[in-house]
């Protein structure tokens, strides 16, 4: 199964909460914190690995807090995910040099290898052409988005509105 770790969870929760303030609306952690549901020790750890990722701004002092470092239709889904897990890739065979030669030990006998590298291309392509600015607006207008990427309007979406 493939699933994302909560901790990424929470930085889509925190980034959408950062966006639906506005262009250059500034957020605290504990603002952020209380309007997301999402706990305070976790939002502090996050917008810390947000920030030190390029995604947003620290500002110190009274009037402090995170604002976005770029608009959310600049910030892709696969960025996103490539900072808070790390190199994407469905199988150790996925043809990233992060997990070293010979992940796999069927890797040199397998006949699917060619394959799962064009599976793991073609979701982070997905991935990819997928931004933050998807995310804010309703799941319909998302799913007519990946229409017209060429994507399954149901990928990722679940049958639920």
């Amino acid at each position: 199964m493939l699933r994302m770790s909560k901790m990424t969870d929470y930085g889509f929760v925190l980034l959408a909460g950062l966006a639906s303030g506005g262009k250059g609306a500034t957020h605290t952690a504990r603002e952020l914190a209380e309007r997301t549901h999402v706990p305070l020790p976790s939002v502090s750890k996050v917008l810390k690995e947000l920030s030190q990722a390029g995604f947003l701004v620290s500002h110190r002092g009274v009037a402090g807090g995170y604002t976005l470092a770029r608009a959310p239709a600049e910030i892709s889904v696969a960025e996103v995910l490539g900072a808070l897990e790390g190199p994407m890739a469905l199988t150790e065979c996925g043809g990233h040099a992060e997990l070293g030669p010979m992940a796999c030990e069927l890797e040199p006998t397998c006949h699917l290898r060619g394959h799962m590298r064009v599976i793991n291309g073609v979701i982070h392509d997905a991935l990819r052409r997928l931004t933050l600015a998807d995310l804010l607006g309703p799941v319909a207008l998302t799913k007519s988005r990946l229409v017209s990427l060429g994507l399954p309007s149901a990928a990722g979406a679940g049958a639920r509105p």
